[in-house]
């Protein structure tokens, strides 16, 4: 499963993140994203900075325009009050906060479905929210190029082919063990039984000491840095018995296809720890939990409780139907929710702060390629670039939130804010633009021998009739407004498609198992390479569906292509992080975006730019400036809002 070759061998286990992101432009990213937003660059929010480490990326944007009024829109989408959250009633936000609480909104299951188990589906994540209990070992400052370090105090590549992390000593789990290497080793174990990518590029995981683990490479990469900081710890006295016997099995030479390999991923599964243990300043109270809200209580022993300035955190329950009243009855401090256009400028009327904020993807369909109709149909590239000529993203985009200009533009498989730093011009010159087309996608069509029946919709030459359901999310209002606008004009075109939607929980795992003809899947990823993006793009609801036990949408990863030959699409991901010549790195991503560009297994349709409500004064005080570059984080990867709840910028009025 891992890559094969070496791009580059590391020479040094010091090498300067600062000095290769200075090759990309250095600190443009935030400069740009804020003057274009008509403010200026403020000075860089303060990160402490451990061992230097190997290069990510941050990109020169282009920016799309803000609207200023609420845009007309296509006809909206149907939306479903989820029944897993009971509504609360909205009140007027009283004000001051006596409390100390931080209240924020996240969907969850509530248990027995939902568990706490957060390796699987169904598990009690809480998003963001993750990174205050199940603490990852840093987080990332995106326009400065430094991390904070939080479980993890420093780190660095040694040459040839390792990776070292030194943990925070003095740590304590909330159930009073000591936190140590065994738990970081644990957690890394659990993550190769889910497959997970980081697996690709290391073949074991030691700790030498109680505070050291070591990373062996069986090729060096550059993502192995982010992977292994960005992963939320998990207790050993919980998972370690799981990972004991991946390290038994994998050792072996065996795999997860062996008879031991299918009862370990069966009985990980199957496993339900009775609550969260944290590692972190808070923790999620089980006896809290309801349909509508639950709280995390504040850790007093935690290592950073003296740090955060909040007592407890209280997450409502529930997707944008459910969460939009509580939005604007003042009850919830911040969200990243995708808002309706009309709930943004109700907003905006009352004053509400709307931080704009690149997600670094968006909005995609998918095909399924398992299904024998929808092969039949869109299994030639021709069908599915005349999809990408049929949808009007700028269009999509302004349904989903408001913002002018966030149509795809280049089809390279990441985001438009980051091609320019990645791709020269002449580089995005080569690939194809599907621009908004209509006439011309029914011209590729019929010269396909496809024919237009009296009742509009085109039948293919071998008699397929063109005609399909679009698997979206009853909840998200942003991606049933693209679904919508996609049917719109893809029946306008002659490809009947009517929407169907299911709760959020389901549909990723009816992607997954394939139980689909189209559907609406993410595109992108929220992270400064984009090896993590066409991860997402490419093997997430691809090869990786077979953690839900299915193929997704069947996507074969060997392709012959017009622009670059055949491709081992897979393999070439893998590569396209490897070493530390971010030269040779481009000249892969390049390639890779030419495939996918030509390819298009999925056709992302717009890139989400989030206006998330952030609410001052009320109970919540300290926000950075809307100009500061914390805000070029992603709200997703690398939350600047967490991240200002760890530092203690963020306090109670």
């Amino acid at each position: 499963m891992g890559p094969s070759d070496l791009t580059r061998a590391l020479r040094s286990s010091r090498v300067s993140r600062r000095r290769v992101i200075l090759g990309f432009g250095g600190t443009t990213l935030a400069s740009l994203l804020l003057a274009a937003c008509g403010g200026q660059a403020a000075a860089p929010t303060p990160a402490a900075q451990p061992t230097s480490a190997p290069p990510t990326t941050v990109a020169r944007p282009a920016l799309p325009a803000v609207a200023t009024t609420a845009p007309a829109t296509p006809t909206p989408a149907p939306t479903v009050q989820p029944t897993a959250a009971a509504q609360p009633s909205p009140t007027t936000a009283a004000v001051g906060n006596p409390a100390k609480e931080f209240v924020g909104a996240w969907p969850y299951e509530l248990p027995p479905a939902g568990h706490f188990n957060t390796y699987i589906p169904h598990g009690i994540t809480l998003g963001i929210y993750q990174d205050l209990f199940e603490m990852p070992l840093a987080k990332y400052y995106w326009a400065t190029n430094k991390w904070m370090p939080l479980l993890a105090t420093e780190w660095s590549f040694q040459p040839p082919d390792k990776f070292t992390v030194k943990l925070r000593q003095g740590v304590k789990w909330s159930d009073g063990n000591d936190f140590t290497a065994r738990d970081v080793v644990a957690t890394l174990w659990c993550q190769r039984i889910m497959q997970r990518v980081l697996w690709d590029y290391v073949d074991d995981v030691e700790a030498p000491d109680d505070y050291t683990v070591t990373l062996h490479m069986k090729v060096p990469s550059t993502v192995v840095e982010r992977y292994t900081l960005e992963t939320h710890i998990t207790p050993a006295v919980n998972y370690g018995p799981f990972a004991d016997r991946a390290q038994k099995l994998f050792k072996a030479g065996k795999d997860l296809t062996s008879d031991e390999g299918k009862a370990l991923a069966a009985d990980f599964q199957n496993f339900r720890p009775k609550a969260t243990i944290s590692v972190g300043p808070y923790n999620i109270d089980p006896n809290s939990i309801t349909n509508a809200q639950l709280t995390l209580v504040k850790v007093p022993t935690a290592w950073n409780a003296d740090k955060v300035k909040f007592d407890k955190i209280t997450l409502y329950n529930g997707e944008t139907p459910t969460v939009t009243p509580l939005v604007l009855a003042k009850k919830i401090d911040y969200a990243t929710h995708g808002f309706a256009p009309a709930t943004l400028k109700a907003l905006a009327d009352e004053g509400v702060r709307l931080q704009q904020v690149p997600t670094y993807g968006g909005a995609a369909i998918a095909f399924n390629f398992g299904d024998e109709k929808v092969r039949k149909v869109f299994g030639d590239k021709r069908v599915r670039q005349a999809v990408a000529m049929a949808i009007n993203g700028d269009q999509a985009g302004l349904a989903a939130g408001g913002v002018e200009g966030t149509g795809v533009k280049t089809w390279a498989g990441f985001s438009e804010v980051l091609v320019p730093l990645w791709l020269t011009k002449e580089q995005i010159g080569t690939l194809a633009k599907y621009t908004y087309n209509p006439d011309k996608a029914a011209q590729i069509l019929e010269g396909l021998g496809w024919k237009k029946g009296s009742d509009g919709v085109y039948t293919t030459p071998d008699g397929t009739r063109a005609e399909f359901d679009l698997l979206s999310v009853t909840e998200y209002e942003d991606t049933m407004a693209v679904a919508v606008v996609a049917a719109q004009q893809l029946s306008r075109l002659g490809i009947k498609t009517t929407v169907r939607s299911v709760t959020f929980t389901e549909q990723p795992i009816d992607i997954d198992k394939g139980r689909f003809s189209l559907g609406m899947v993410g595109w992108g990823s929220g992270d400064p390479h984009p090896h993590f993006s066409f991860v997402t793009d490419l093997f997430v609801h691809n090869i990786l569906a077979s953690n839900n036990g299915g193929k997704g949408i069947d996507f074969p990863l060997t392709q012959k292509t017009d622009s670059v030959g055949e491709i081992d699409l897979k393999k070439a991901v893998d590569d396209s992080a490897l070493g530390l010549d971010v030269e040779k790195q481009k000249e892969l991503v390049y390639k890779i975006a030419r495939a996918f560009n030509e390819l298009l297994p999925i056709v992302p349709i717009y890139e989400r730019w989030a206006k998330n409500p952030m609410l001052d004064g009320v109970r919540v005080t300290g926000w950075l400036p809307p100009t500061d570059p914390i805000y070029t984080n992603s709200p997703y990867a690398d939350s600047f809002v967490v991240m200002q709840i760890l530092d203690g910028t963020l306090r109670p009025v």
